[in-house]
């Protein structure tokens, strides 16, 4: 369903993700033609677990869609801190008291693929997407761009939206060459699905490892786990390796951690039978600017935050939302659009991408046994005196301050 607007543009979204998709929602209802080119052949509903959180179940509140996401969620009560032999050492329980701040696992857990899906359903009447092509680069005008697909055609538009991830073409095209986007914290991590067990509840299990390792499982329905490792690492092969064949990559996990006990053994034999595999450097995109002329960037391409700000998702619907109503406000006059774009969530994204800070994620990643069980016995007295409950019931703010969501005529 769409508006009367001044003026319908023609805007090239790449990328299908969340953030594209959630583009695709409200420029649509804005009045304007909208194409999205995703480079993968179908939908790609697939992924690890996410949350919302604060400011992006306002968005998805906006868009209409929190029942529908509210019956795809994840049962997942709470984050449990195991030792070696997978007892638990100290348990932090959900937020559900609908007061105050999320903890460790949000009331809004959900699978990639089930908010894909869902956005999609939400957009595909309205929007034309295109599967399997992909922008391989572009010139840009005065009063337009023009997009060279990988199939080797080229169209016009009044925009293009970078929307295609921490490792955004788009966003190369855009910045000198040589430029390096990424803020590193020296943090690593591969996840994968393994066969459900028995012993695996719908709490998420975090076990250190020594030499700054960590594994986590966590279950999403009744036949499949989510296993994650992590370490910290500062090596040029660690940070290569996330390029390497998928073969090459599951060997360099399994190497890194073939001493780390627990349930190891059945996680590694699990990898190569895993629907996906998927590796990755942890690290922040941080940029001066989002645009240039009738370019623009969105979501993980614009301002990832990281998984662990917890806000990953939440950053790529409240960006789209604010690009889009900027648009939809004065789409005869993008760079007043686009700089406005930048100006209203630019306060946000900082809020966000200062949550992560490497000092205390590294507490949480301890080097030797000693540390390890110094964590676990101060966590454990901490909820044993109720303090992550206490303090995440009287916290009045989310991971994203105060920042309050602005008002558009579409929303």
């Amino acid at each position: 369903m769409t508006n009367k607007i001044a003026k319908r543009l023609r805007i090239l979204v790449a990328g299908g993700g969340v953030a594209g998709q959630a583009l695709a929602f409200w420029l649509t209802r804005g009045g304007h033609a909208v194409t999205v080119v995703e480079r993968f052949p179908a939908l790609r509903a697939s992924g690890a677990q996410v949350d919302l959180r604060g400011q992006g179940i306002d968005a998805v509140t906006r868009m209409g869609l929190l029942e529908e996401v509210r019956s795809q969620l994840v049962d997942e009560a709470g984050v449990a801190f195991i030792d070696s032999r997978g007892k638990p050492k100290a348990t932090i329980m959900a937020n559900t008291s609908g007061k105050g701040r999320q903890t460790l696992t949000s009331e809004y857990e959900i699978m990639r693929g089930d908010l894909v899906r869902i956005l999609h359903e939400a957009t595909k009447d309205d929007a034309e997407y295109v599967f399997g092509k992909s922008v391989d680069g572009f010139d840009q005008h005065f009063d337009k761009v023009t997009a060279h697909f990988s199939d080797g055609t080229s169209d016009e538009y009044d925009l293009l939206i970078g929307a295609d991830g921490q490792g955004s073409r788009t966003r190369r095209a855009l910045l000198p060459e040589g430029f390096d986007p990424y803020w590193h914290v020296g943090i690593h991590m591969a996840y994968w699905f393994v066969p459900r067990i028995a012993s695996d509840t719908n709490i998420r299990d975090t076990c250190m490892v020594p030499g700054g390792r960590q594994i986590m499982r966590r279950s999403h329905n009744a036949t499949e786990t989510q296993v994650y490792f992590m370490m910290r690492e500062d090596s040029a092969q660690a940070s290569a390796i996330h390029r390497a064949p998928i073969e090459q990559q599951q060997k360099f996990w399994a190497e890194r951690f073939v001493d780390a006990g627990w349930q190891t053994e059945r996680f590694v034999k699990g990898m190569k039978d895993s629907p996906f595999f998927y590796s990755q450097e942890i690290a922040q995109v941080r940029i001066d600017s989002w645009s240039k002329g009738r370019v623009a960037l969105a979501g993980d391409a614009a301002h990832c935050a990281s998984p662990y700000s917890g806000m990953g998702i939440s950053g790529g619907l409240v960006g789209a939302y604010v690009l889009a109503g900027e648009i939809n406000r004065s789409p005869g006059d993008l760079p007043t659009s686009l700089a406005n774009y930048e100006r209203v969530l630019r306060p946000f994204v900082d809020e966000i991408q200062g949550e992560v800070n490497p000092r205390i994620l590294r507490v949480g990643m301890p080097l030797n046994k000693h540390a390890i069980t110094a964590f676990q016995k101060a966590t454990a007295l901490a909820c044993f005196l109720h303090i992550p409950d206490l303090v995440a019931r009287i916290s009045k703010e989310e991971r994203g301050g105060d920042w309050q969501l602005p008002a558009y005529a579409d929303a």
